[in-house]
């Protein structure tokens, strides 16, 4: 392991669980992943945070003159009953997906009202209820009936098939109350119906007992592959053997599995929640254990691992700068208990040496963790030098930090200090003009508009209670859930 005694070990099985011995590409052919701005044609947020970047919560550019945040409209998302508890509307990671469909996939579904419209962007929201909505974007009206799965909910971020097949993958976060059922869906978005899948508790997972996937799955297009971490400790590579014919109004598709299991000095729990971050053929993904990968994505071979310390939930986000990719990363304040702090990291991607860290102080909780759980975003054009974290339960179990630290050095360009922490992500909206605005949400409600360049606050906005879920926005309007059981729309201007 990088810069950890011990070594890691890894094997691969094919689609009837037989390991597979040969290093060479599993379809002979190598396939890569582009820039992250060429992951889709399509406009929109198709996945947790838009591309294998994982930097891309935003699409196209808002008119920003006022700095103003309005409700436009919301929308009840219900709850669901699971592990003993009642779970409303939209938790961690949860972030809606935001799609402008090609005319020939938008007729072939058969979209209604305003979202029917040339040039219209419907929402796409699996919930902690269990429901999944569809909605324009404009005025929260159904586009379709809303869809409801009977083994439980969705507490993770989908994804829609970057291709622009009308397809939307998503993995339960909670089970069945009744049965502990969990399960992968995949669900064809012309019949509004689940038509392919797996089993997600899984007797000869590293974690038999739990499948948990609340990973927001990349499509691999040129492989026709998804890949997908696990809770259970499988990382999962779909050959999809799909096809859509939008004139017949037809998608098809055929899962083969092929899992990857590994296990480190670290490796206790072997659970994977965060998603994957892509450069080439690289995919990097972290675990409950304190672990990062680098993977291959035709091999399934591990190219290197190293420690981060501590459960680490939140997504990678990766910087291409020039030829040689690089991570921000953080982990939570869980199995180090307390005294321990959040240690934010900029990592080199073909080596996983760190190049700096920047130490933040938290408060350690036992049941609701502190630390990174919110995937940190980075600037463009005149913010191309930050990036910006919120960290949770710093100078007390209530409060956060959100800062800006230079990315080349790791220095701290700003730093504030919030009443209420966030596990909801920070996103940055392009504006016509060529700047950009912020925009977070915390865990009492309280939506903030910010200047990227100063941390300061233009405005905010209360939704009313918690958001753990991250928000999407395209152009003008911004669309969150909240654990209070609704979906807002919020213009910016």
């Amino acid at each position: 392991m990088t810069d950890h005694d011990g070594e890691y070990q890894w094997r691969v099985l094919d689609p009837q669980r037989a390991p597979v011995t040969a290093l060479e590409p599993r379809s002979g052919t190598m396939n890569f992943f582009g820039e992250p701005e060429d992951y889709t044609d399509i406009p929109g947020v198709l996945t947790f945070r838009g591309n294998h970047g994982r930097n891309a919560a935003s699409w196209g550019s808002a008119a920003v003159s006022e700095h103003k945040l309005e409700k436009v409209w919301t929308r009840a998302s219900g709850s669901l009953r699971s592990l003993g508890s009642t779970w409303g509307g939209s938790g961690w990671t949860g972030q809606p997906l935001l799609v402008q469909w090609p005319e020939a996939t938008r007729a072939a579904m058969g979209l209604t009202g305003p979202g029917a419209a040339a040039g219209a962007v419907e929402v796409i929201y699996p919930t902690l209820s269990g429901q999944i909505f569809r909605m324009d974007l404009a005025t929260g009206t159904d586009t379709r009936p809303t869809m409801r799965i009977a083994e439980g909910g969705f507490k993770g971020t989908g994804s829609i098939d970057p291709r622009g097949y009308p397809l939307l993958y998503a993995g339960q976060g909670l089970p069945n109350e009744t049965d502990y059922r969990m399960r992968y869906h995949i669900f064809d978005l012309i019949k509004d119906e689940e038509v392919d899948g797996w089993g997600s508790v899984d007797g000869s997972a590293p974690d038999a007992g739990w499948g948990g996937m609340d990973s927001s799955g990349l499509v691999l297009a040129s492989a026709d592959t998804l890949l997908e971490p696990s809770e259970n400790g499988f990382f999962i590579s779909a050959k999809l053997n799909s096809s859509f014919d939008a004139a017949a109004k037809k998608v098809s598709i055929n899962t083969e599995l092929t899992r990857l299991q590994y296990r480190t000095p670290l490796t206790r729990f072997s659970g994977l929640e965060a998603s994957i971050a892509a450069y080439r053929n690289l995919m990097y993904v972290t675990d409950n254990d304190g672990n990062m990968l680098c993977i291959d994505a035709n091999t399934l071979n591990v190219l290197w691992a190293r420690s981060i310390d501590d459960d680490a939930d939140a997504t990678l986000v990766l910087d291409p700068a020039g030829d040689k990719p690089f991570l921000y990363s953080g982990q939570e304040v869980d199995k180090r208990g307390p005294g321990a702090a959040t240690i934010l990291r900029r990592i080199d991607g073909l080596t996983g040496k760190v190049v700096w860290e920047h130490s933040v102080p938290t408060s350690y909780d036992a049941d609701v963790n502190g630390g990174l759980l919110a995937t940190p975003v980075l600037g463009t054009g005149e913010n191309n030098d930050l990036a910006i974290f919120s960290v949770a339960k710093t100078t007390s179990l209530s409060a956060g930090t959100l800062l800006a630290l230079d990315r080349t050095t790791g220095s701290v360009v700003w730093q504030r200090e919030l009443p209420a922490y966030t596990w909801s992500s920070p996103i940055l909206i392009k504006t016509k003009d060529e700047h950009e605005v912020g925009f977070l949400c915390d865990s009492v409600g309280i939506c903030h508009l910010f200047d990227p360049r100063t941390g300061t606050d233009w405005t905010t906005i209360n939704v009313g209670t918690n958001v753990e879920a991250s928000p999407a926005s395209f152009d003008d309007m911004i669309v969150v859930g909240t654990r209070g059981g609704e979906i807002w729309g919020i213009r910016v201007s």
